[in-house]
């Protein structure tokens, strides 16, 4: 199965909101065309009116893929509604956060290729990262064919099994949102150190979004990095001896709040 096949048979996206939108564009900017493409969406945004594609039409019998983008709370009412798609051809490529993948199997049959993905929001400007696994019923092909999909918005990686999903939401899922906090608290300790709000917030965005960029970028690893810019007895050492405190440092402080939220997605998963 290759993107041939998918401008073929079609493709049929279950929700449109932030994350089915990011990915949606990005294959549209690869050639993807928009006669190949269904999506189903109750409040379908005026960029996706403006894209040529198939909004709330008749579905093929049988399109190569069903990319599942709802919100949890709405799988229950939106998935029985492609069920006679279940048990044949298409596969089903699901980015719904928490939605197991035997819960897909109860729904749609058994016999039903599936694909589970945890993308994360940097996605929407194509520099998302997603871990995806499959059924017993999802080949070589079928995953294969489900990272060229989701390579439109990032790098994608296969997980060993679904046991590792809730890790992974814990770590890449969620982990945006740690840096976004990380960026706002920076900003205010340096505004509690005297500088203006906006300034210590144009400083804090810059140096996180930088140091990242240098993270993915460098050969060296992000220890090595951190030594490079520590100077013995300088003022980030300073720093770094409160961070770096093996009781109430940033490392115990992140792994609890890592644990905390794998153990809620393993909680949302039953």
């Amino acid at each position: 199965m290759d993107m041939d096949t998918i401008r073929a048979r079609g493709l049929v996206l279950l929700g449109c909101g932030q994350m089915g939108s990011a990915m949606l564009a990005g294959w549209l900017a690869q050639g993807l065309p928009a006669g190949s493409v269904w999506v189903i969406d109750p409040r379908p945004s005026g960029w996706l009116t403006g894209t040529g594609v198939q909004i709330n039409q008749p579905l093929p019998d049988s399109p190569a893929i069903v990319l599942i983008a709802v919100k949890p709370q709405m799988m229950a009412e939106a998935l029985p509604t492609l069920r006679g798609m279940g048990n044949g051809q298409t596969l089903f490529l699901s980015v719904a956060a928490g939605t197991t993948i035997s819960y897909y199997e109860q729904v749609l049959g058994a016999d039903t290729p599936i694909v589970r993905a945890m993308p994360n929001t940097p996605a929407a400007i194509g520099r998302g990262i997603t871990a995806i696994t499959g059924n017993a019923k999802a080949d070589e092909a079928h995953l294969a064919l489900a990272e060229a999909l989701l390579s439109a918005v990032g790098q994608v990686v296969r997980l060993e099994g679904e046991h590792q999903m809730d890790a992974v939401t814990a770590v890449s899922g969620s982990g945006p949102a740690y840096v976004f906090h990380l960026i706002e608290t920076l900003a205010a300790a340096g505004e509690a150190e005297g500088l203006p709000a906006t300034l210590a917030l144009q400083l804090a965005r810059a140096t996180i979004a930088g140091a990242g960029a240098l993270a993915e970028a460098s050969a060296e690893t992000p220890t090595q990095l951190r030594i490079n810019v520590t100077s013995p007895a300088g003022t980030t050492a300073a720093a770094l001896a409160v961070l770096m405190d093996n009781e109430a440092g940033f490392a115990p402080l992140l792994k609890k709040a890592v644990k905390a939220a794998a153990d809620r997605g393993r909680e949302l998963g039953k």
